[in-house]
């Protein structure tokens, strides 16, 4: 129990009151926890709003002249005699397809699966850019998706010509890919890559795992549009699909709860996650070194063994007080027999207690059993004779 001392008093006489910056030292301390963790939950939320990627319908329309558009791309394909056609819907890019064209899929949130179905069965080759799991698994099912990568720009690294002449290309945040057999991987992040191709039932499956190569911002950034022409002029011609967005209802796909969250919640989880093991961590028990500390009130043991005692009254506990005090004699005799310290609370011990008492004291075999191992006192007299028993055992012995 702890005592708090009583408030120092000042110079009149009274109690000192704590002046206003001490009040307000005092509530700061306290909630200064709470305070940082909000400022930093401020400040993430902050650099998740600069990171977020804003998408809008026009991101790589090849009509498009926004920042997200593919206009220009579309121009430079035409200004060195490669027609683009732009096709709204997989039905009409299946059409438009042929062995001597390039097909251009983007946009894959917004495919059916009846569009996933024509592309499958589509000629031609096909330029996948940043595809979602569905549109892998109906048209490239030996690529899978093997993560995310944030480092900007990278180099070749392959010997596939379309890279090897672009050069360095900057990607920004990209997907990676495995490597099936036989496919060609290019510009490595980690263990993984952001581009592959491969040969499928003679045509070339590209798949890119960034839009921003294609894109009207990043065209000219590193070696984006030597790369965006090699990949999407490799043939005569180049169809190039972005879907209408779905009427409400449309099915777009089997895709997963992680396809459909937006980057910007994935990152807010992550951060929930994040600042919760750093309140842990801030608020676990640290297991120190064993201080020795003074306390604050000396109890005497003879006001402790009363107020227990009190206790023992108050619930008419004689079994238990009575344990105690046998518990305690034999505890203090069998030093004084000679016999080792824990046969005291041994049962198998009980007899060769008993009579190596009875033989140093003037109590038979029987009142020493009684006193040390009998039943509960029926009475608090009966308990206060137990009492005085155990303490004429323990004083015989001590002077035999």
């Amino acid at each position: 129990m702890v005592i708090q001392s009583p408030p120092r008093p000042d110079a009149s006489g009274g109690a000192a009151e704590p002046t206003a910056r001490q009040v307000a030292g005092r509530r700061f301390r306290a909630a200064r926890g709470v305070v940082f963790a909000v400022l930093a939950m401020i400040v993430i939320a902050i650099v998740l709003a600069a990171l977020r990627p804003s998408v809008s319908p026009q991101d790589l329309d090849p009509t498009s002249a926004t920042r997200g558009g593919s206009r220009a791309l579309a121009e430079i394909l035409k200004g060195h005699g490669t027609p683009v056609a732009v096709a709204r819907d997989a039905a009409d890019a299946s059409r438009r397809a042929g062995p001597g064209t390039v097909t251009v899929v983007t946009r894959p949130e917004r495919l059916t699966p009846e569009d996933l179905r024509r592309l499958q069965e589509a000629s031609g080759d096909l330029l996948l850019v940043q595809p979602g799991r569905a549109l892998l698994d109906a048209v490239a099912p030996s690529v899978q998706r093997a993560g995310s990568s944030f480092e900007k720009a990278g180099d070749p690294g392959c010997g596939l010509s379309a890279a090897t002449l672009a050069g360095r290309a900057e990607f920004g945040g990209s997907d990676t890919y495995t490597v099936p057999p036989g496919g060609t991987s290019c510009y490595r992040a980690g263990d993984q890559y952001r581009l592959v191709q491969y040969p499928d039932r003679g045509r070339t499956i590209t798949v890119v795992g960034s839009a921003e190569p294609f894109t009207n911002a990043h065209l000219r950034d590193e070696g984006n549009a030597a790369l965006a022409m090699n990949l999407a002029g490799a043939r005569a011609s180049v169809v190039w699909l972005i879907p209408d967005p779905p009427e409400d209802g449309a099915d777009t796909g089997d895709r997963t709860l992680g396809d459909l969250l937006p980057f910007g919640v994935k990152l807010f989880f992550l951060e929930l996650v994040v600042a919760v093991l750093l309140v842990a961590l801030w608020r676990a028990r640290r297991l120190g070194p064993v201080v020795a500390e003074t306390l604050p009130v000396v109890v005497r043991s003879a006001e402790t063994v009363e107020g227990r005692a009190r206790l023992y009254r108050a619930h008419r506990a004689r079994d238990r007080a009575a344990d105690a005090l046998r518990a305690g004699a034999r505890e203090r005799l069998v030093p004084l027999l000679g016999l080792p310290r824990g046969s005291a609370q041994d049962p198998a011990a009980a007899r060769e207690i008993v009579t190596a008492v009875a033989a140093r004291t003037t109590y038979d075999e029987a009142t020493v059993g009684g006193a040390l191992y009998g039943p509960e006192p029926a009475d608090d007299a009966g308990l206060v004779g137990l009492t005085d028993i155990l303490d004429d055992l323990e004083r015989q012995v001590r002077q035999s």
